[in-house]
């Protein structure tokens, strides 16, 4: 197949479902798991094994039951899913700001598992060192402990954007399979395959094959890097 071939035959479209699914996930678990991570790491409370039994929750939990959960909790007949249409006036599921949610949802220990290892490899006294030095939490934050995890957070990083971009269960239950809207490529996947498409799914499988491979190297190879740190 020549490359003019290949450009033809992948759904670009769906493509960028895909694509912008995957930022806008991974950028809302880095903004709202940091800080999450770094409390988790570095206290100690009542109860901490549960949240973080529950925050593992989806690696063990089959993607439907997942799926079906959120769809119940983003539904209009659930609290959530009415305060979200009477205040916008429309609905979460079936868009893609509700597919974003429930992507968010299931994609929470991937990236916050790799963050609290990253920070709980910090030497404490690097920060009281920062802190005597006139440092404030955030200065020590920002300038001491970030960049001694920066291999670790983008392990993090790249694993979420990575699982998001092969995500099937989850993402078909929330979102359907709306083109353009929420049909993202691991669906498309399993409709070309029904519709015996198989020149077309064969190309989008092994685009997904590569990137998955090649986010498992930048991964492994940033873990090493965190511990040569």
């Amino acid at each position: 197949m020549t490359p003019h071939q290949w450009w033809n035959v992948l759904d670009w479209p769906t493509v960028w479902v895909t694509a912008k699914l995957a930022f806008w996930t991974t950028g809302v678990l880095v903004l709202l798991g940091l800080p999450v991570a770094w409390f988790l790491a570095t206290r100690r409370f009542p109860g901490k094994s549960l949240l973080e039994a529950g925050i593992a929750l989806p690696l063990v939990l089959p993607p439907t039951v997942l799926g079906f959960y959120l769809l119940m909790a983003l539904g209009p007949q659930s609290p959530l899913g009415r305060w979200w249409e009477e205040s916008f006036g429309w609905r979460l599921p079936f868009t893609f700001a509700g597919l974003v949610v429930a992507s968010v949802v299931a994609n929470v220990p991937f990236a916050l598992r790799p963050f609290m290892d990253a920070f709980a490899t910090v030497d404490r006294r690097l920060l009281e060192a920062a802190q005597t030095l006139g440092a404030s939490r955030w200065e020590s934050f920002t300038r001491v402990v970030l960049p001694l995890c920066l291999p670790g957070l983008l392990s993090g990083v790249v694993l979420t954007f990575a699982h998001t971009v092969g995500e099937f269960g989850v993402v078909l239950m929330v979102g359907g399979n709306l083109p353009g809207v929420t049909r993202t490529m691991a669906i498309a996947i399993y409709d070309d395959v029904q519709v015996l498409n198989y020149t077309r799914a064969s190309w989008t499988a092994g685009v997904l094959l590569g990137f998955a491979f090649l986010s498992l190297c930048l991964t492994y190879l940033l873990g090493k890097r965190a511990q040569v740190q």
